[in-house]
């Protein structure tokens, strides 16, 4: 079991801490590059514990050949060993050729699944059966999205990983891996994507309601002169309207009878800030900004964003949300 220190989790035995380091060189030697081709230089291949015991076998068959001089013997023991010659070459060409291509990965909220999409495109006249992809995790055996590429044409799978993090990291390596057709080998490459990914923080279950909006400066009572010859709040005076509807000073001024337009719509405008999530911790309140910012975009109002040392002017749609919880996932505090 790992240990928690300041420092970081350190493994638990020695031999750990080397595989650690041993990967983490290995990993910045390769290249970072969101697309792959897999050739004889970074693809590589072991023998399975099936192909160990194959191997075992075919050694007992030869020794118990040379010993009873059994030409039935040699016969099988060659032939096998011919047909883990040829599994060998199969499996190994199943990877050898290949081309993988991310596509930039999607924002995600911290939390959730982050999916990447990997196409595999092949341009041999043969099938290519049995690859599987997954983020490149030493030890681990979960996770394998399995797939099989057509001749000279594309297959198009689907990596997960879950992101513990709010902000913009780079995507984890991934490794595509073979096993066909006998599974006594095992043909495997790592690749390094160059995309990264921008997570944002998870929106506040059960979120307090929003502020409250304010007027806008130059709302309906201000005497803007708008299209087709009215003024915004008010209006040509009609049969009807009773007397306290009347602007008085208008009248005065100008000699024409107006009335207040209560029909106009009222224009406010909400300030999402950073001052009004009352709740302690720096993550706890992105949460509840990133919350408040669903909320208001679900109902298509315009907004803006507070936060210290920057400020996004109040603006409505889906622009507008994905840059204020860019801001959020960014923000350092």
């Amino acid at each position: 079991m790992a240990t928690t220190t300041p420092f970081g989790r350190l493994p638990a035995t020695p031999l750990a801490w080397v595989q650690r380091r041993f990967q983490a060189w290995w990993q910045a030697r390769i290249p970072l590059s969101d697309t792959q081709l897999l050739t004889q230089h970074n693809v590589y291949i072991l023998p399975t514990r099936p192909g160990v015991m194959f191997a075992l076998t075919l050694l007992v068959l030869l020794l118990a050949s040379i010993n009873f001089q059994l030409n039935l013997g040699y016969l099988l023991t060659f032939l096998l060993a011919g047909a883990g010659v040829a599994g060998m070459y199969v499996t190994h060409g199943t990877l050898r050729g290949l081309t993988l291509r991310l596509k930039p990965p999607a924002p995600v909220f911290c939390g959730e699944p982050a999916t990447l999409e990997v196409t595999l495109t092949s341009e041999d006249r043969r099938n290519r059966y049995g690859i599987g992809l997954r983020v490149y995790t030493p030890g681990s055996i979960d996770g394998w999205s399995w797939t099989d590429v057509p001749p000279q044409a594309q297959a198009v799978t689907h990596v997960s990983f879950q992101p513990q993090a709010r902000g913009l990291h780079p995507v984890p390596a991934l490794t595509a891996e073979t096993r066909f057709p006998l599974g006594i080998f095992r043909v495997w490459s790592v690749w390094r994507p160059a995309s990264q990914l921008l997570v944002y923080p998870a929106p506040e279950v059960q979120a307090p309601p929003l502020p409250g909006a304010l007027p806008m400066p130059g709302g309906p009572m201000s005497a803007r002169q708008a299209q087709g010859g009215e003024t915004e709040g008010v209006r040509a005076y009609r049969r009807g309207d009773p007397l306290k509807m009347v602007v008085w000073k208008k009248v005065a001024k100008s000699d024409e009878m107006v009335s207040r337009d209560t029909s106009a719509p009222s224009r406010q405008e909400l300030w999402i800030d950073y001052q009004q999530a009352a709740v302690p911790g720096i993550e706890a309140r992105l949460s509840r900004l990133a919350a408040w910012v669903m909320l208001a975009d679900r109902l298509d109002m315009v907004y803006g964003l507070r936060l210290p040392g920057r400020e996004i002017a109040p603006e409505h749609g889906e622009a507008h949300r994905r840059r204020c919880l860019e801001q959020l996932a960014l923000f350092a505090g």
